[in-house]
């Protein structure tokens, strides 16, 4: 898994983009979480968390833990004014009222990509490599964004990156630039579903 994504023509945007058309007037948050709707209602249940995180080549247990707390967590925080559900949806339009502390700040408040926040992560990280995190740099920019007291924030997103570097980094331990970029956007989830689809036609 971690040595076949991503591929070259995902880093030099050679994908076709065609298979799951997304609204264009969605924030890169709304794409980056979109992906995860699998049948574009508006709304995630965790069967569709399970169901994403499956189809970009996660385990079941991942993909179980994966669904029960981002939905647990997300749910209310996305519904404002509305009851608590027993079937946890997450509005994919109201996503950026869930963002948590100790991040990156890649998005801002109302889910849009800071292009500038982005190559600060590589700017003060990427010491080995210009565009590239080791996992000790990882860590590195994990620990310089924990805001005080902040444990929530630091949890998901020490949670959010591990399962990044897991699922992509390279054959040489590596989380290159072009695909962290990608989990941004949401673009990197689509082109690992089809990459894994094409895999398993051909086994």
């Amino acid at each position: 898994m971690d040595s076949s994504l991503p591929s070259k023509d995902f880093q030099e945007g050679g994908v076709d983009d065609a298979a799951r058309p997304t609204p264009t007037d969605q924030s890169v948050l709304q794409k980056h979480v979109a992906f995860f709707d699998r049948n574009h209602d508006g709304l995630v249940y965790p069967w569709e968390t399970f169901e994403g995180f499956r189809a970009i080549g996660a385990g079941y247990f991942l993909s179980m833990v994966g669904a029960f707390f981002i939905n647990l967590a997300l749910s209310s925080k996305t519904r404002p004014g509305k009851s608590p559900s027993l079937f946890f949806p997450i509005e994919v339009k109201n996503i950026h009222l869930a963002k948590h502390g100790s991040d990156s700040g890649v998005y801002d408040s109302h889910g849009r990509f800071e292009n500038e926040k982005f190559e600060e992560i590589f700017r003060k990280f990427a010491r080995t490599h210009g565009n590239a995190l080791t996992s000790e740099e990882l860590n590195a920019m994990l620990k310089a964004n924990r805001e005080p007291q902040d444990f929530k924030g630091w949890l998901a997103s020490w949670t959010e990156w591990m399962a990044l570097y897991s699922l992509c980094k390279d054959n040489r331990g590596l989380l290159r630039k072009e695909t962290i970029r990608g989990v941004y956007d949401g673009s990197l989830f689509e082109h690992m579903e089809r990459q894994r689809a094409t895999a398993n036609k051909k086994a």
